[in-house]
């Protein structure tokens, strides 16, 4: 049986986030380089996601790519069925995103039987649908107060999470 992920601004190839910093001075992202941060992206990506499962991207994928062929096969490295909630940094155009089997700005009212709204950025809560939290990301290190549950990379270890982890958050909220 397939199982359902959610995970948002890998940023792969952004050299420039590596120097991003939260209000202390600290970097949000410790890697020694891009190649490091995307391997170690792709590894933890694989280690929980199956084949068959379904991710679901919130945006922000990729980030100053140079070279068209390294974030495509960077993109085929990762397992599973691919959606995506566009982001701010997304490029359609690139071929990479051929990867992505839909592409679409948020999830409607597609979750909202199970209590929550997906996007890219943090939505009102007049937008939410039907759901009554909003899983985004947009937002990297910095969480929004409400009923939002933030899967930026930053928050979840590099790794995307499994939909039952966010139900079993929504119910504590």
């Amino acid at each position: 049986m397939a199982d359902i992920y959610f995970i948002s601004d890998t940023h792969f190839f952004h050299d420039n986030i590596l120097k991003f910093t939260d209000k202390d001075g600290k970097t949000i992202r410790d890697f020694s380089d891009v190649t490091e941060m995307n391997e170690r992206m792709v590894e933890k990506w694989n280690a929980r996601v199956k084949p068959q499962d379904k991710v679901y991207h919130l945006g922000d994928v990729a980030c100053g790519v140079k070279k068209t062929s390294e974030f495509t096969e960077l993109m085929y490295r990762l397992n599973g069925h691919l959606r995506l909630m566009l982001g701010n940094h997304d490029n359609i155009t690139h071929p990479a995103y051929k990867r992505f089997e839909k592409i679409e700005l948020w999830t409607g009212g597609k979750f909202k039987d199970r209590g929550f709204v997906a996007s890219h950025i943090p939505l009102r809560p007049d937008q939410f649908r039907g759901g009554e939290v909003n899983v985004h990301g947009h937002t990297h290190q910095n969480l929004v107060e409400g009923p939002y549950i933030n899967v930026c990379v930053e928050h979840t270890d590099y790794t995307p999470v499994h939909i039952d982890e966010i139900i079993a958050r929504i119910n504590k909220l």
